[in-house]
């Protein structure tokens, strides 16, 4: 992605994230629906990424589009994209499927034990393409542009027997929806974006020397609750460091310039 695209689509995912800890399948599947008519539109796309249109004009193009027809806060996620700024017109609709599919991820990781349930849904998108992969008619089957929508969807599910909603989902837009791709392209895609999610329950720590088994549970114990969650820990030697600490989680870096977090982190160590 071009720098104005790449950074529009970091700041849609930022403000996407206080939205998922309480949301529902409905979230992607609207999403995804404004997605299918973005992609059947170009004119449609030119308009809502048109630099010299007024963002009142794309609000209230918003407005007429979707309001009604899916969730206040899908429409609230859309207006978020159509006011950003993109290099091309078909990069708003590729940044809308990376939401839409982060929101589907989320809401598996909110089910229960978020880790596992991230390793379940990986694993399950992995047979997916695993057994597509090993047949050429299956792949003549869901590329058969003479097929029904509801027979392509019913063969995906037979698939991967006993796969969560979640997963159904993501496979069901990767084969009705492919949007130029293989749809085995575009679930590893989607694998690839789960794998993002679980780099959220690692933190890689660095610290200057050796510690304590007791430093390290009083360690886990403050980042777990600065988290939020009860987080994996990967530990790493580094004599040079900087400020004695260093915390990688997911997107988040936490050093030398975060002070009250590390002075809280260090307190926690000492004891």
């Amino acid at each position: 992605m071009a720098g104005v695209t790449s950074e529009s689509l970091a700041a849609a995912l930022l403000a996407l994230e206080p939205k998922l800890a309480d949301a529902s399948l409905a979230l992607p599947k609207d999403l995804f629906a404004i997605l299918d008519t973005l992609d059947s539109n170009a004119g449609l796309r030119r308009a809502l990424t048109d630099p010299a249109r007024s963002g009142k004009d794309k609000t209230a193009l918003v407005s007429a589009l979707v309001a009604g027809k899916v969730s206040a806060q899908a429409e609230t996620v859309f207006e978020g994209l159509v006011n950003a700024r993109w290099s091309s017109a078909r990069d708003i609709g590729d940044a809308l499927e990376t939401l839409a599919a982060t929101s589907a991820i989320a809401v598996a990781e909110g089910q229960g034990d978020g880790s596992a349930n991230l390793d379940a849904l990986e694993e399950e998108l992995f047979g997916f393409i695993r057994v597509v992969g090993s047949s050429h008619d299956l792949q003549r089957a869901l590329d058969d542009a003479q097929a029904t929508d509801q027979a392509k969807a019913a063969l995906a599910r037979k698939l991967v027997p006993g796969a969560s909603e979640v997963s159904e989902l993501l496979i069901r837009q990767a084969v009705l929806a492919p949007r130029g791709l293989k749809p085995t392209a575009l679930v590893q895609r989607f694998v690839e974006l789960v794998a993002k999610r679980q780099q959220r329950w690692i933190a890689y720590v660095s610290v200057t020397r050796d510690l304590s088994a007791e430093q390290l549970t009083r360690l886990a114990a403050g980042l777990n609750k600065l988290y939020g969650r009860d987080l994996k820990m990967n530990v790493n030697i580094d004599p040079t460091l900087v400020g004695g600490i260093r915390v990688v989680v997911g997107d988040e870096v936490v050093d030398a310039t975060a002070a009250t977090r590390l002075g809280e982190l260090r307190r926690r160590l000492a004891g």
